[in-house]
């Protein structure tokens, strides 16, 4: 009975972890759209929100990577300095 319950308890666990681990984004998507960008742009849009997400590489000289750069994706949103009187 307790090895039962132990079993139950530890399968209930993996089944809790099963969705956070799916929906992550792993270090070779993030790789494979930098990758893709250094040669020559994003393919998907998918790859496009992970560059917009984590970043291009600094040697990338694509111009979806360039227009992250200058701040182009970042949504109109621009900080502005105060002014001191």
């Amino acid at each position: 009975m307790r090895t039962e319950r132990l079993a139950a308890a530890g399968f209930s666990v993996l089944v809790a972890l099963v969705p956070v681990s799916v929906h992550a984004d792993t270090i070779w998507e993030v790789e494979n759209a930098r990758a893709n960008a250094r040669a020559g742009g994003p393919v998907s849009a998918f790859d496009a929100e992970l560059l917009d997400r984590w970043g291009c590489l600094s040697g990338s000289r694509s111009a979806y990577c360039k227009r992250i750069r200058h701040g182009a994706n970042s949504g109109g949103y621009r900080a502005k300095r105060r002014r001191r009187r």
